[in-house]
Formats: structure tokens, C-alpha cells, sequence
């Protein structure tokens, strides 16, 4: 009964920090309510603006937290008292140890694990010393839950030399380290210490863990979301003296196996996170809407940045930033960055869709039922007003103009978090890479371009067009955003599996190979084209026979060892050309 009552505390627990914490306030100014979300941040006081639209939503978040807090105490008064022994030591930090520790961990013990758990197995068991495991990603993806299952997994003499520290942001190193002091005379072994960043000082004193409590003998584990900061202290503090996993990037084959979704659409909308909620993922993901995608972006990317730039030492970090974040602007101007490269995505997909041959059938049929609407269409005038409308909405105008070298550093820094990713992109008219920038959390590239697709819909461009045929269009819109993140999926996990070789889209005067994969050691390569369909279709290989295109790939690039078809039917072999089930092919990516 008492290790119910411990497992139900620590799935409370685990549940009140998913909701936002303060309170909605109000102010009238010129006869006009606004609304503002105020909280406590770091021992300070902040306030957020809120849109009325929003109110009822965070009002209610608000009030949930509120509730659970109050079962949760209701709760703790039923738990067992703590026995008076040695562990009855009053810490600093909240530290779980013993019974607690163990009911802590058995919530997640039939939970499916990802390939990260064998590394952090590997070195908790490992006679390795004088290094630190470092455990860092995104909000929700797994980190604090890798830990917990690995202290499901020890045996009960283990977990007895085990800590679980959580950190909050009004603890110090000085906290921890007294608290590791009294743990290591008491012969502890493995301590976890989580949401480590959270911490002002850990970025510019983080040696003291490696060089005197792993030099010891203990294995300490640091996880935490602030992943930018952990990347500053491995470059001075930890430099050479850690481990380390990424966790953001969640590649397809681990979306399917873990959390029992399958199908490439459902990763195209949801993927980026986890969630073990099962069939209820996508009324939980942090992208089921642009709305949650947008708050993702801003408390789990743009907040993590600034943290880490203002507590690195000397704050020399922010570069040309500084500016902004003196001007509070920071946070903003990641944002924009993020919904940029989004809004190129989405209006090379869109001028494209209205260039194609398919979209000239629409205009077909929409001409069969007397509407001539897309045969007046003004290409150009519609590009132009397309790039109006991805306008950054809602989004206060920024007092410093952001410039090409402020762009340039805050895509270094997304690009060091996951959360954007380079694709390369050859001609064969050049020996030159180029690279154009991906989203690599697919969930969140969907939602905002999905938005920003219906909002043109509802644009007076198209008002002409009664509701099912705007409907229409805008199907035609999603499937070829899903074709073109679809491509991007490929290249990217293609890349990540194939490190030692180039994967790159290959550009001719006319036509391209979707993916190349070069292997310049064996001199040969490999051709494909990747299809949002699961028809198979002659057009869709027509360039891997291409003759001249073939002959001069090799030229370049070695030996063709294959040609394929990724796509979403069955896979099978026609023509001399492999179909390939995107699914089993991304699952088969190690």
C-alpha cells in the first residue's frame, strides 16, 4: 500500500510540471481589457501578454495544476513516515532515495526504451571514472524518463546506493554539492541529477562534479533541457571530462516502436516529442496545433537560448544578441527565425503547386463546372502575395531591426538544439554544396504550415471559389507539404545513419534526383526519388532511367549500385527499379 501511495506522489508530480504555473491577470487601458499571464520566474516576477482568444485555455491549464497540486497534498499525508535512520538527513535539494526512489521508477518500467538507454547503461555499469553522463534535449523527449527506467531496472541493492536530485531554479552548485558530500560518506554510487541547468552558476562551475565526485568513483548523470548550456559547459568546464546523448531528434523508427503510431503521416503532424499517452498522442502533442506548436517553440526553444546566453560566464555568448535581449526582443526575434524558415518551406511548396501539371487539372475541373477562377491566375502577382501574407503575425514589432549577422548567430544556435538541420543540395553544373535549412522536429514544420495553408484559403484571393473547392485545393496544398517534409525525413534520418557517406538532392538543368548517396571510399552511389503515393507510376522513376542523367552521375560520383523508389505502398521491384516502404525503410535506418 505505501509503494502505491509513493507511485502515485511521483506520477502526480510528473504531471503538475506540464502545466503552467501564476495566475491571469488583467488591466484596462483606454476602455480596452488585456489580459496577462503573471508568474515567478527565477525568483523575479514576470508578466506575459495573453490574447483574449487564449484566456480560457491558460485559465484552465492553470486551474488543472492548481487542482493536482491539492490532490497531490491531499496525498502526501497518507505516505508512510520516513524511518528514523542515517537517510532522515535533512538536505538541500529534493533528493529521492529508498522507497520513494523505487516507486519513483516503477511507474515507467514496462515502458519500451529508446536506443539512447544502452549508452546510459553502459556507463552507470562501466568501471569508467572521472567523467559525468550527460543527458540533454528538448522538452519532452525522454530525458528524465531514460533515467527512470534504469533505476526501474536495479536491483534493490543498487537503488539503495542510488539519488534522484531534482533541481529547481532557486538551488545553487553550493546546495548540490554540500548534499553530494553527505551522500558519498554515506556510500552512495549513482546519483541523477535533473533539470541540472536550471541552475545559475552549473554552466561556469561544473567541473567540481567531474573532477571530484566522478573522480571518486560516482556515477553522475546530469540531464536537463536546457541543452545550449550543457553544450557551453562541455567546451570549458566538462571539456573532455563527459559522456553525452542528444535526445531531441526522434527518428521515425523510435515514433513507431515506442509509442505504437504508425504510418509516415502521423509523424509528418506529430513527430518531434514523445509522448506516452498511446492512442491519445495527438490530442497531447505540442504540435495538435499551431497554437501549441508556437508556445513549444517559445518556452522549450527560444527561453532555453536566452537562459543559457545570460548565464554563461561573462555572458560573452551573446555575441551580437546582446542587443536584442537588453531590449527584450530576443525571445521574439528567435521565434521569427523559426517561422521564417518555415514560411520559405512553405512558399517554394505553394508556387510550385501552382505551376504544376496537377494543379493545371484542378483548373480543369474547375472550368467543367463553369469557374474559370485559376485560368486568370497572375503566377507572379500570386508569389508576391503569398510572401505578404507569411508575414510574422501577432508578433510585437521589433525596436531593433534584425540583421543578416543576428540571423546568422541564431541559426547557429537552433541548429546546435536539433531544432533546425542543414540539407545538401548539388548541381551538376557545380562542384559546390549548398545547403538550404530544414525543421527537424516534423510536428512542429506541419503545424505552422498547415495554419499559414488555411489561412490563404480564407484569403479573398480565392473568395470566388464556393467552400468544398477551396476544401479541395487546400488537400492538394497538405499532401504536397507532406511530400516535400516527406523528402526532407529521408534525407535527414538517410544522413544521420550514413555519416562516413554524402547524401545530398541532385539538381540537373531539368528534373532532379531526390536523395544521392555517395560513398566516396567504395566510389559509388546510390539514386532515388522519394513520393508521397502509394501508387506506383512510370513518371515517378523517369529520371533514374534517364540515360545522359545516369552517365553523368556516375562520371561524378562512381558506380550507380541502385535505383529506388521510396513511397508509401507496398515495396517490390519493377523494371529494374526498388519500391521501397518509406516505413520499413526508415525503421531499417541505424
Amino acid at each position: 500500500m505505501s509503494n502505491d501511495i509513493l507511485t502515485q506522489i511521483a506520477e502526480l508530480e510528473a504531471q503538475i510540471v506540464e502545466f503552467p504555473i501564476g495566475s491571469i491577470g488583467q488591466k484596462q487601458v483606454s476602455g480596452k481589457t488585456y489580459y496577462y499571464h503573471r508568474f515567478r520566474e527565477n525568483g523575479k516576477r514576470k508578466e506575459r501578454y495573453v490574447p483574449e482568444s487564449e484566456v480560457a485555455a491558460l485559465r484552465e491549464q492553470i486551474d488543472q495544476r492548481k487542482t493536482l497540486e491539492k490532490q497531490l497534498k491531499d496525498l502526501k499525508k497518507l505516505a508512510p513516515k520516513k524511518k528514523a535512520t542515517a537517510k532522515t538527513h535533512d538536505f538541500i535539494t529534493d533528493i529521492r532515495i529508498g522507497d520513494a526512489l523505487r516507486a519513483y521508477s516503477n511507474a515507467v518500467r514496462k515502458y519500451k526504451k529508446r536506443s539512447h538507454y544502452q549508452r546510459l547503461h553502459d556507463y552507470v555499469y562501466r568501471n569508467t571514472y572521472g567523467r559525468v553522463f550527460i543527458l540533454f534535449g528538448l522538452r519532452r523527449t525522454g530525458k528524465t524518463t531514460l533515467i527512470r527506467q534504469i533505476l526501474a531496472n536495479m536491483t534493490d541493492a543498487d537503488i539503495e546506493k542510488a539519488a534522484f536530485i531534482q533541481i529547481t531554479a532557486k538551488n545553487t552548485l553550493a546546495d548540490v554539492n554540500k548534499d553530494l558530500k553527505y551522500l558519498h560518506s554515506e556510500g552512495y554510487k549513482y546519483v541523477f541529477i535533473d533539470e541540472v541547468t536550471l541552475m545559475h552558476d552549473f554552466i561556469q562551475d561544473a567541473a567540481v562534479l567531474s573532477d571530484i565526485y566522478a573522480a571518486m568513483g560516482m556515477k553522475i548523470v546530469l540531464s536537463g533541457a536546457d541543452s545550449l548550456g550543457f553544450l557551453f559547459s562541455e567546451d570549458s568546464q566538462l571539456y573532455d571530462r563527459y559522456y553525452q546523448v542528444h535526445t531531441s531528434h526522434i527518428p521515425y523508427r523510435e515514433f513507431e516502436e515506442i509509442l505504437g503510431i504508425k504510418g509516415i503521416d502521423e509523424y509528418i503532424r506529430y513527430g518531434g516529442t514523445m509522448s506516452l499517452s498511446g492512442v491519445h498522442y495527438n490530442e497531447d502533442s505540442p504540435f495538435a496545433s499551431k497554437k501549441n506548436a508556437d508556445e513549444y517553440v517559445d518556452s522549450a526553444i527560444a527561453r532555453n537560448i536566452q537562459h543559457s546566453l545570460k548565464c554563461y560566464q561573462y555572458e560573452n555568448h551573446f555575441r551580437n544578441l546582446r542587443e536584442l535581449y537588453e531590449k527584450n526582443e530576443l525571445t521574439n526575434a528567435i521565434n521569427r527565425v523559426v517561422e521564417d524558415i518555415n514560411h520559405a518551406f512553405l512558399l517554394r511548396v505553394l508556387t510550385d503547386e501552382f505551376k504544376s501539371h496537377a494543379f493545371g487539372r484542378s483548373a480543369t475541373n474547375l472550368r467543367s463546372a463553369g469557374n474559370d477562377i485559376l485560368d486568370d491566375f497572375d503566377r507572379e502577382a500570386l508569389t508576391e502575395r503569398l510572401k505578404a501574407m507569411m508575414e510574422i503575425r501577432n508578433t510585437p514589432e521589433l525596436t531593433v531591426a534584425l540583421s543578416e549577422v543576428h540571423l546568422k548567430e541564431i541559426v547557429q544556435y537552433l541548429i546546435k538544439l536539433d531544432v533546425i538541420c542543414k540539407i545538401a543540395e548539388r548541381s551538376d553544373q557545380s562542384a559546390a554544396v549548398t545547403y538550404r535549412l530544414g525543421i527537424a522536429q516534423p510536428g512542429l514544420r506541419y503545424a505552422q504550415a498547415d495554419a499559414l495553408a488555411e489561412a490563404l484559403l480564407m484569403d479573398n484571393v480565392f473568395g470566388e471559389l464556393p467552400l468544398p473547392e477551396r476544401n479541395a485545393i487546400l488537400e492538394r496544398i497538405r499532401n504536397e507539404i507532406k511530400g516535400r517534409m516527406m523528402e526532407d525525413i529521408v534525407l535527414l534520418e538517410t544522413q544521420l545513419a550514413n555519416r562516413k557517406k554524402e547524401v545530398f538532392t541532385y539538381h540537373f538543368d531539368i528534373g532532379e534526383f531526390d536523395m544521392v548517396v555517395f560513398d566516396l571510399k567504395a566510389a559509388s552511389c546510390a539514386i532515388y526519388e522519394v513520393e508521397h503515393s502509394t501508387e506506383i507510376a512510370e513518371a515517378q522513376y523517369r529520371h533514374l532511367i534517364d540515360e545522359e542523367k545516369c552517365k553523368a552521375t556516375e562520371w561524378r560520383f562512381g558506380t550507380i549500385t541502385g535505383k529506388y523508389v521510396i513511397y508509401r505502398g507496398e515495396s517490390c521491384e519493377v523494371n529494374g527499379i526498388h519500391y521501397l516502404n518509406v516505413e520499413e525503410y526508415l525503421k531499417g535506418l541505424a
